[in-house]
């Protein structure tokens, strides 16, 4: 294996520490939803790795760069009419930021939610001020498909949510 070669790979407890370390950081929770804890703890990175570990099918997943843990990537399967979609959700600690990682990471849980859970439609969310974000689903072709203003509260300000998608074309 290409030592800086980018993989998805389970979570597990062992990753409690470097999860807490790398999660641990205004700068993460800034872009992402309130439900992510700020700040975070190792108790925070226990009860995300149990949450996930059992899940059938795979939807979370821990990003490897050069053998270390270093952000999240998941897939949320919508339910009922929309169980051929997903919401897709990443980060990278700040350590790893400018590497190309979140790029090859977005791509590699595209192609497993089109391939192996046969999604039509993968999407995303971007707070308007999180431009790297957007930038790296450009790259993995995903289209901005509008964007919803003042639909976001965070942090005691009203912000636009740019919706971003990929279709399957299978």
């Amino acid at each position: 294996m290409n030592p800086k070669e980018v993989i998805l790979r389970e979570l597990h407890l062992s990753d409690i520490s470097q999860l807490a370390k790398l999660a641990n950081n205004e700068n993460i929770c800034v872009n992402l939803r309130d439900s992510f804890p700020y700040p975070y703890n190792e108790s925070d990175a226990k009860i995300f790795i149990n949450s996930v570990v059992e899940e059938k099918p795979k939807q979370n997943f821990g990003i490897e760069y050069e053998g270390d843990l270093c952000g999240v990537i998941g897939l949320i399967i919508q339910k009922d009419v929309y169980r051929k979609s997903a919401e897709i959700g990443y980060w990278i600690g700040e350590p790893y930021w400018g590497k190309g990682i979140a790029t090859k990471a977005i791509k590699l849980i595209t192609k497993y939610g089109f391939e192996d859970l046969k999604l039509v439609r993968i999407y995303a969310g971007v707070f308007e001020f999180n431009m790297v974000s957007m930038k790296v689903l450009e790259i993995n072709g995903y289209k901005k498909e509008g964007v919803f203003k003042k639909a976001v509260f965070k942090n005691a300000n009203f912000i636009d949510e740019h919706r971003y998608f990929k279709l399957n074309e299978f």
